[in-house]
């Protein structure tokens, strides 16, 4: 396994996202939440994957408990990373929902906590004294954020008075934003950006197309569009080229690609135990700089059709049945 290194904390490259932990959304069921899941994490840990990303959010705390009944007497082996939904994050609120999701985590201090979100109509300074209490307190090792902006990042670790040690941010070969300043701010101050769907819920896996869209909530995802499916095919058909070549799958390429940035941990889901196994063993694919910079110049290439226009299209065919 390939780890990351910051502010001494040593995370694994590939971590385990759990937002389906319980989580309705996903349509997995009790039977995945309080089987396979537990599975899930168990195996983790057997590859030597230690972080494990949740969220109170996630399964309203249900993500956070699986995980806690998983982790019991393996605690030295998980760097737990949670996040705070910021819903008048008020110091005291602040440290009082730590305090909760350290509990359905089994836990005495949270290795990562984050904030999920910005909030735009509370400064972050009152955010920012509950979670120094908590650093304070031993209650969290290490603060970070998610889904900020640079300029939002900065500000807050101004306010915060400490390194805010990573973002968590939308990061893929499909979803670039973050290389333009983010990922720069991250590598020239020892900062970590924690990529979430790093395959886009499996539209870089290459198993579907125009004629072959997945059913329930991801067919809605603007990746999944015809359209979309389309134009991302020249990527796609290069990932499956390259991924012949060192005896991979396309998705395993797609994350290798990811994690061969300084500075950044991806943390796919998984349905099952093999596509756990198949996407840790993303961490030992070592790609050449001309796979890694035809890969570079066939996604800048890529231009997805925007929500106006899908919405167009749909109107259009609706018209037309």
């Amino acid at each position: 396994m390939k780890y990351v290194e910051i502010s001494a904390a040593k995370v694994s490259a590939i971590g385990l996202g759990t937002w389906q932990f319980g989580s309705r959304e996903w349509g997995y069921g009790p039977e995945y939440a309080n089987r396979t899941a537990i599975e899930l994490v168990h195996r983790a840990l057997e590859l030597g994957v230690n972080l494990i990303d949740t969220a109170e959010f996630y399964g309203f705390g249900k993500s956070e408990s699986v995980i806690g009944n998983a982790i019991v007497g393996l605690r030295d082996q998980v760097y737990i990373a949670t996040k705070l939904f910021p819903i008048f994050p008020t110091r005291s609120l602040v440290v009082s929902r730590a305090k909760a999701s350290a509990n359905r985590l089994n836990v005495d201090s949270l290795d990562l906590y984050q904030l999920h979100w910005p909030n735009p109509l509370m400064p972050i300074g009152e955010t920012a004294i509950g979670l120094r209490q908590l650093v304070d307190e031993g209650l969290a090792k290490n603060i970070g954020v998610s889904n900020f902006s640079l300029r939002q990042w900065r500000s807050a670790e101004i306010v915060f008075g400490r390194p805010i040690i990573s973002n968590q941010v939308h990061f893929s070969l499909l979803s670039r934003g973050p290389e333009k300043e983010l990922l720069p701010f991250a590598q020239a101050n020892n900062r970590l950006i924690i990529a979430y769907s790093p395959l886009e819920q499996g539209v870089l896996s290459g198993k579907y197309s125009s004629e072959n869209r997945p059913k329930g909530m991801r067919s809605a995802r603007k990746f999944f569009h015809r359209a979309n499916l389309d134009r991302m095919r020249p990527l796609l058909d290069k990932l499956a080229e390259i991924a012949t070549a060192h005896d991979a799958t396309p998705s395993q390429i797609a994350l290798a690609w990811l994690i061969s940035k300084p500075n950044v941990a991806a943390i796919p889901g998984a349905s099952s135990v093999s596509q756990l196994e198949s996407n840790v063993a993303s961490a030992d694919i070592e790609l050449s700089r001309e796979e890694i910079e035809t890969i570079d110049e066939i996604s800048d290439q890529f231009e997805p059709v925007r929500p106006a226009a899908l919405l167009t299209d749909l109107k259009t065919l609706l018209k037309h049945r």
